[in-house]
């Protein structure tokens, strides 16, 4: 490198430096930018991202051309570095300039241009792209034979396949970028959005209405208690049955049916011509499946069946809606503050109906989650038997003392939490 003057040596230094810093941030940016906003980029039809883009495709092209680039300019320097210091200090200045190279280096060309890159990915990567493109064309045959020798050499240890890997998120990590977002989100958007999530692991067993809570319209009880039952329905469709639910005519329309039989002075047939067929899901249906066949089917209302095909509740869209967005404030059924009367010594009374999913939930309890359903079910299934009043059943770490019972199930019962830590 005689021929060159130290100032000239100094200044071709100095690009040199610039330019292993701009390939080692352009590694850092490109590869740390979020595929995801990238993507939502691309869509939008940004330049830059549609660049990057470009270079991902292919991953093992664009990291050799990074390390050449980063290896070339780096190792130019030494080179050029070492002869300035020979010439002014001879072996002496070697050694001197090589040190100082190297802490410059790692300072100026790795770590801060790294770090700056990761902490702003898409500052870096999407302008460092307009030269990194047409670069690579540059050094394609390079780069095709460099890759060409690297991937012989992987496939000696068993690697054989090189690329993007796959960038599908499961909804347990969809839910953790969720739970990561709470500054950027609002706590009510957040809440929808896990919910949401959740409807792919609950089943329409998990919120249904039990069969005894079911109401309906017996169309052999006397006129007037049908009109009654008519003209007080909160709901806009209900069971219509012979007798018992065994005996299933179909889903009545109410407001159809009010309309039909007053202008035909309220006569029992005209209650039949406002009657949908009966419409049955399979208690295992998870919620999201179920909430697409409603939209498939036009349906808003169906009975639950087990796997024996008895009927073992009810489920309406507004069920799993209420999963998503919470109760309405309109609902005709109990409220979860319904359900649940916190006591002053500490212990929670609870509604034998309550779910205990749902208890879990809001109220940060651990209940044993199994095939039973509500508090009732999971202390009948605890006991194998009918309790009594007063009663103490233990479920895992809680105790449930007995309240009230009804009709041979739980209506209220008091939880303890014990205190396991002795």
């Amino acid at each position: 490198m005689a021929f060159l003057s130290t100032p000239a040596s100094l200044i071709l230094i100095i690009l040199l430096l610039i330019a292993s810093a701009f390939f080692s941030s352009s590694e850092t940016s490109i590869l740390a930018i979020n595929r995801y906003r990238l993507k939502y980029l691309v869509n939008e039809g940004h330049k830059g991202a549609l660049r990057v883009e470009q270079l991902l495709k292919k991953p093992d092209e664009l990291i050799s051309l990074l390390l050449i680039g980063n290896n070339i300019v780096n190792i130019s320097a030494s080179v050029i570095t070492a002869d300035l210091g020979h010439r002014i200090s001879g072996d002496l200045g070697v050694a001197i300039a090589t040190g100082c190279l190297t802490f410059i280096i790692l300072l100026f060309a790795e770590i801060i241009p790294k770090t700056f890159a990761a902490a702003y990915p898409e500052r870096i990567a999407f302008p460092a792209s307009f030269l990194l493109i047409p670069l690579r064309l540059i050094l394609l045959p390079l780069i095709y034979a460099l890759n060409i020798i690297s991937r012989f050499l992987l496939k000696m240890f068993g690697i054989h396949d090189v690329g993007i890997g796959n960038n599908a998120l499961t909804s347990e990590e969809l839910k953790s970028i969720v739970n990561e977002s709470s500054e950027e989100l609002p706590s009510k958007d957040q809440s929808m959005l896990l919910s949401v999530l959740d409807l792919e692991h609950l089943t329409v067993g998990d919120v249904m209405k039990p069969r005894y809570e079911i109401v309906g319209i017996n169309i052999n009880e006397d006129w007037k208690t049908i009109l009654k039952q008519l003209t007080h329905s909160p709901h806009g469709r209900i069971i219509l049955y012979r007798d018992s639910l065994e005996d299933i005519i179909g889903i009545l329309r109410v407001r159809e049916a009010y309309r039909l039989m007053a202008e035909n002075d309220f006569d029992k047939p005209y209650l039949l011509r406002a009657v949908d067929e009966s419409y049955y899901i399979p208690e295992s249906t998870t919620l999201s499946q179920q909430l697409i066949a409603f939209q498939q089917h036009n349906k808003k209302l169906g009975l639950v069946v087990n796997e024996y095909g008895d009927i073992t509740g009810l489920i309406a869209v507004e069920d799993i809606l209420e999963e998503i967005i919470g109760e309405y404030t309109t609902s005709m059924s109990p409220s979860i503050n319904e359900e649940v009367k916190l006591q002053e010594d500490g212990s929670i009374l609870l509604d034998g109906g309550a779910h205990v999913r749902e208890i879990n939930k809001v109220y940060q309890l651990a209940l044993p989650i199994t095939d039973a359903k509500t508090i009732n079910g999971l202390i009948l299934e605890t006991l194998e038997a009918i309790p009594t009043v007063g009663q103490i059943v233990t479920v895992g770490s809680y105790d449930f003392i007995i309240e009230q019972v009804e009709d041979n199930r739980v209506k209220w019962v008091k939880v303890i939490k014990l205190d396991v830590s002795h």
